[in-house]
């Protein structure tokens, strides 16, 4: 049975459910010149970060529901910060625990 909410990780890609429906894989590549890296949403990529001056993601033309965008949002991006930082895994994990009960989604930690 599947919860009505949480995230799934395997290695760098995620899963996000929301009200028992999973959405993804959500996952991140380095682009080919190794100067930003690619946000992806099912192989799709839907964003990019070059710097912290420019950073891009559009995930409106896949119709997910809001607080899958939103999750998403704060999971992809503490990945990619605590990547950037060289967090460890488990600091990483720990941020975007932090990151999602600040802003209101703890109840998507239950699966995490």
């Amino acid at each position: 049975m599947t919860a009505n909410h949480g995230i799934e990780f395997d290695g760098s890609r995620f899963w996000v459910i929301h009200r028992r429906t999973k959405y993804g894989p959500f996952d991140y590549e380095w682009s080919a010149d190794f100067c930003g890296v690619e946000m992806l949403y099912q192989g799709t990529k839907f964003g990019e970060y070059c710097s912290a001056d420019e950073v891009f993601a559009d995930l409106k033309p896949f119709g997910l529901p809001m607080s899958v965008v939103s999750v998403t949002s704060i999971v992809i991006g503490c990945v990619l910060f605590g990547i950037l930082r060289g967090l460890t895994e488990s600091e990483r994990r720990s941020l975007v625990q932090l990151r999602l009960t600040e802003l209101g989604f703890a109840r998507f930690l239950t699966n995490s």
